[in-house]
């Protein structure tokens, strides 16, 4: 069976949201590497070589995956789409959505809902939108 990964786009701070994301929510990064520090070093400019071309943090299993956009190219943000968290608890997912909201934008503050003991929405400092939940309740078919 095929697993399905987020894969995450930065202009420039992929390193700094990586090892956040690694602190926050407790995953291991299992590859921070630049374009400087890749098999192909030799063909990358000034200008790429400290970006990241690709990192992964390993998570229960999962991976969240991220690198930087090559520079000069036209960064449109994060959009349309959301990162989906689920703790078994309410305080796990509080705890989580706290360190999320630090420096970012919360979106929907952490409540009950008919589908979990907590539920809310955060846009972190990096820009990335994420969805945490704790206590999900099963919804009907």
């Amino acid at each position: 069976m095929p697993t399905l990964d987020p894969y995450l786009f930065f202009d420039g701070n992929c390193a700094d949201a990586m090892r956040f994301y690694e602190k926050t929510l407790g995953g291991k990064l299992t590859a921070l590497m630049t374009h400087g520090d890749s098999p192909m070093k030799e063909q990358c400019g000034a200008a790429l070589k400290d970006r990241i071309m690709h990192a992964c943090l390993a998570l229960d299993g999962r991976s969240l995956m991220a690198s930087d956009t090559m520079p000069g190219e036209p960064y449109q943000g994060m959009q349309n789409f959301s990162v989906s968290l689920a703790y078994p608890t309410a305080d796990e997912a509080k705890s989580v959505f706290g360190r999320l909201s630090e420096g970012g934008q919360v979106q929907m503050p952490m409540d009950k809902t008919f589908w979990a003991d907590a539920f809310g929405m955060v846009k972190d400092r990096f820009g990335t939108t994420w969805f945490v939940g704790g206590g999900m309740q099963p919804l009907p078919a």
